[in-house]
């Protein structure tokens, strides 16, 4: 039987990985972790970003706009990081699947874990993040992890 079960937000485990160098450890998580049941991943960092790093946001929709190329991933200063969000992303998707994890816990707000809602122009509004939108679309359920603050 496999270990692993779970594919969960690196910060939420306690890495800091954050944009802002920072975690948002939940003990929850961290247990998860510590039993084996979970995989951290950060899909910023596993796409190329550095840590710390500017703030990012998806300009007009959500991370499935960002997916089919309706959409842009931009840091504070105006650079498109989509590519990086997109790699990142799908080098998620290849953990889970090699792994054959069907579930994730997700950190919320996030411009690429976010489930229900993320940022936009520094207001929260509807929507997911890249990463998110694609293990759903490859079948993978994104709970998002509640009560995590930003």
């Amino acid at each position: 039987m496999r270990s692993h079960r779970f594919l969960i937000s690196a910060c939420l485990v306690g890495i800091k990985c954050r944009y802002d160098a920072e975690d948002r450890k939940d003990k929850k998580m961290k247990t998860l972790m510590e039993k084996g049941k979970g995989v951290a991943v950060c899909p910023e960092t596993l796409g190329g970003l550095t840590i710390p790093r500017l703030k990012v946001e998806i300009k007009s929709g959500g991370g499935e706009d960002v997916l089919l190329g309706k959409s842009k991933v931009k840091n504070q200063r105006g650079e498109d990081v989509s590519s990086e969000m997109i790699k990142g992303a799908l080098r998620t998707l290849q953990i889970a699947r090699k792994l054959r994890i069907k579930i994730a816990f997700f950190k919320e707000k996030s411009p690429s874990c976010g489930f229900g809602k993320i940022y936009r122009k520094g207001k929260l509004i509807r929507g997911e993040g890249v990463t998110t939108a694609l293990l759903r679309k490859n079948g993978i359920r994104v709970i998002p992890k509640l009560n995590v603050t930003n």
